[in-house]
């Protein structure tokens, strides 16, 4: 007999028919009794092939159940080593910048404003830098802002070398002090950073 919808389409009463095949058939599954309402081994099945059937396949159930408990433990593994890597790693990183924030010279004075098209701002000197060394002046011989005020006096149209911390990094900015259509040689203001 061909089956249904073979080079056809399929319709009620090829359902229909296979519905009745289906009850036709009086198999046995994983769970209904081997055994008739009067207690007696059913006649209509082989019970030796039935029982072990049954056996092999609760045996396949178990040995699945076992292999997928290993993959979730070899899961877990695999993802708790990852998150100790990546704790390893943030930790390492963190000890890294702490050690390069210990490593940095210490500031004596801030810039705390820029003035556009200035001297300062032409030299790349921005807002909140933290100035280590302006020329000759740094955080050993800094007494005032006049130290700055000479070495700035001193160097007009020379270049002055400028190191500050700009974000945790040590950034050397060239600084050329000289007169230009604002107020002062620089463009800026620098006021001492109290310790």
């Amino acid at each position: 007999m061909a089956e249904p919808g073979e080079g056809r389409p399929v319709t009620v009463s090829d359902v229909q028919q296979l519905v009745r095949r289906k009850d036709e058939q009086k198999g046995v599954g994983m769970h209904e009794p081997l055994v008739d309402a009067e207690g007696f081994p059913r006649s209509d099945i082989d019970l030796y092939q039935v029982r072990t059937a049954r056996h092999n396949i609760i045996c396949l159930q178990n040995d699945h159940k076992a292999l997928m408990k290993q993959v979730e433990e070899a899961l877990h593994k695999l993802h708790a080593r990852e998150k100790e890597k990546h704790a390893k790693d943030e930790a390492e990183a963190l000890a890294e910048a702490m050690s390069q924030k210990q490593s940095l010279p210490q500031a004596f004075a801030k810039v705390n404003t820029v003035t556009p098209g200035s001297p300062a701002s032409v030299s790349g000197l921005q807002v909140d830098d933290e100035i280590v060394e302006f020329g000759s002046v740094n955080a050993n011989n800094f007494q005032n802002l006049q130290n700055i005020a000479t070495v700035v006096q001193h160097s007009e149209g020379r270049p002055l070398s400028v190191t500050v911390i700009r974000g945790g990094r040590r950034v050397h900015v060239g600084l050329t002090p000289k007169r230009w259509s604002g107020k002062g040689l620089l463009g800026c203001n620098i006021v001492p950073l109290q310790r």
